[in-house]
Parts: structure tokens; C-alpha cells; sequence
């Protein structure tokens, strides 16, 4: 009797390690959309995904080099799809090719994104900060973020749900931005803690079909902005990082991305990325 429930215990166990083994969910074999997938955190995100065997929508601008990465990366694994994410139809097009394509849709990585520097009020030149580029900002970082999720999950959600009733992850960048904007990131950091704001409350939204929903806030990042600055403004820059005092690289980002996907109990949070900068004003 004893030995017969000892089995028993051992065979429910075994079970359990065997459906959380199928539960998993893997970037190999995965259709993932990436926006601002032509340059920056987007193109590293882009690479480190079809290295791990997944399949990529890269989304950007016309202008941009995506047709040139999708080719140099293989176009049987990603297709480059011309968007503008602030686009309903731009977005529900580049959703159609990935079904045509690649036949689903499992993840999302929003890294579309831009910024400008001007302070709320210009005392010297007696000139405010337009209201054009603020709104411009936020149209392109939060709504734009919130286009493609609101049109992205209907495709997600027809996913069958693995063994933990998971059909994909939603994946956005916010910044650091978002908690300590400097002066002149009005717009920027308002943007930004939008999509943090949202982060929660889509989770809860998406929870019931599966969905999970997850945003990283990257400090400064080896981003070809960024690198565009004087060498001393780098090393100034890169000292005010604790550690590791350098800045981020594009697939330190790439690679939290693949953690994500992989790991079903992130949800609804956001996770600095930022080598525990705080930035001061």
C-alpha cells in the first residue's frame, strides 16, 4: 500500500515536471511582429530571434534599411513590411502578411519610437514648446504602441493556448525616461510613462485569452542616437551608470526579450533595463 502511493506521489510528479516542460513557450518556431525592427533594439531584437530559429515581421519606415536586413537575414524568416505604427492600415497589412506568410501570430515587440528636446517654455526667446512636436511624440510612442497591440492581439488570440493556456506575449519599451525625465523630455517622458501606465491594465484586458503583456524600460543604450554623441559626452554619460558603467548594448535588450517570451510568469510588469541608473535632474 505504501509503495503503491510512493509510486503514485512519484508518477504526479513526473506529470507536473512534464506539463511544465510543455508549457514553455519558445522563440524556436515562433512568429514574432517587430516594430522599429530596422535599426537600434528593434534590429538587434530582430537578429537575436531568427538566431534562436523564430520567424520575424520587421516593421519600419519606407525609408529605413528593413528590405536590406529581411534579405541579408534570410527572407524565408523575416519579411520586411513598410509601417507606420500610428497606421491602422499600415498595421492591419503588415498582420496579413504575417498570416500569409508565416501562417500566425505569436509575439509583439513595439520599438518604434522617436523624441525631441525642448523645454515646456524658452524664457530667453520668449518662444513655448509646440504643441505640433509634443503631440507628434506621443502619437508615434503611445498610440502608436497602442495600434498595433489593439489590431496585433485579434491575430494572437486565434492561437491554440499551449498547456498553461498561453497564446503569445506583447512586448513594449518604455525608458527610464518614463520615472526620471530630464529637462527638455516633456513629450519624451510623457510618452513613455503612458506606456507604462497601460502596461497593467492591457495584461488584465488579455489575461482571459492568454495573452500576456510585458514592457522593458532601457537605460542608455548603444542606440546609433546615442553613438552620434561627442566621445566626452559618451564617457560623461557612460560614468553616471553604476554598473556596468558603459552603456547597454542593443542585444542585452534583445536578449531580455527572449527571457520574456520564455518565461510565462512575467506579466504585467515593467523591467528596467538600466544598469541601476537614476537619472538626475
Amino acid at each position: 500500500m505504501n509503495s503503491e502511493n510512493g509510486e503514485n506521489r512519484v508518477n504526479s510528479k513526473e506529470h507536473w515536471i512534464f506539463d511544465i516542460l510543455c508549457s514553455k513557450v519558445c522563440v524556436k518556431g515562433a512568429v514574432t511582429l517587430v516594430t522599429g525592427g530596422a535599426s537600434g533594439l528593434g534590429k538587434a531584437t530582430v537578429e537575436r530571434l531568427v538566431q534562436q530559429c523564430g520567424k520575424v515581421v520587421l516593421c519600419d519606415l519606407p525609408n529605413s534599411k528593413g528590405n536590406e536586413i529581411a534579405k541579408t537575414l534570410g527572407e524565408d524568416k523575416v519579411i520586411f513590411v513598410p509601417v507606420n505604427v500610428t497606421s491602422e492600415e499600415d498595421v492591419q497589412n503588415a498582420l496579413s502578411l504575417a498570416k500569409e506568410k508565416f501562417g500566425k501570430l505569436n509575439n509583439v515587440v513595439n520599438c518604434a519610437g522617436i523624441g525631441v528636446a525642448f523645454k515646456t517654455y524658452n524664457f530667453n526667446k520668449k518662444i513655448a514648446h509646440q504643441l505640433d512636436d509634443f503631440t507628434k511624440v506621443l502619437m508615434v510612442n503611445t498610440v502608436g504602441t497602442f495600434n498595433v497591440i489593439r489590431l496585433a492581439v485579434g491575430l494572437i488570440g486565434e492561437n491554440e493556448p499551449n498547456v498553461d493556456g498561453e497564446r503569445g506575449v506583447v512586448i513594449n519599451t518604455a525608458s527610464v525616461a518614463a520615472f526620471e525625465g530630464q529637462m527638455g523630455q516633456a513629450a519624451y517622458s510623457a510618452s513613455k510613462a503612458a506606456i507604462v501606465g497601460m502596461t497593467l491594465p492591457i495584461a488584465r484586458d488579455l489575461a482571459g485569452k492568454g495573452i500576456r503583456v510585458v514592457t522593458i524600460a532601457p537605460g542608455l543604450f548603444k542606440t546609433p542616437l546615442l553613438s552620434a554623441l561627442p566621445p566626452k559626452v559618451i564617457a560623461f554619460l557612460e560614468k553616471s551608470v553604476p554598473f556596468p558603467s558603459r552603456f547597454g548594448n542593443p542585444e542585452e535588450y534583445a536578449h531580455l526579450v527572449q527571457s520574456i517570451i520564455e518565461n510565462p510568469m512575467l506579466n504585467g510588469e515593467t523591467i528596467r533595463l538600466d544598469g541601476a541608473i537614476r537619472m538626475q535632474p
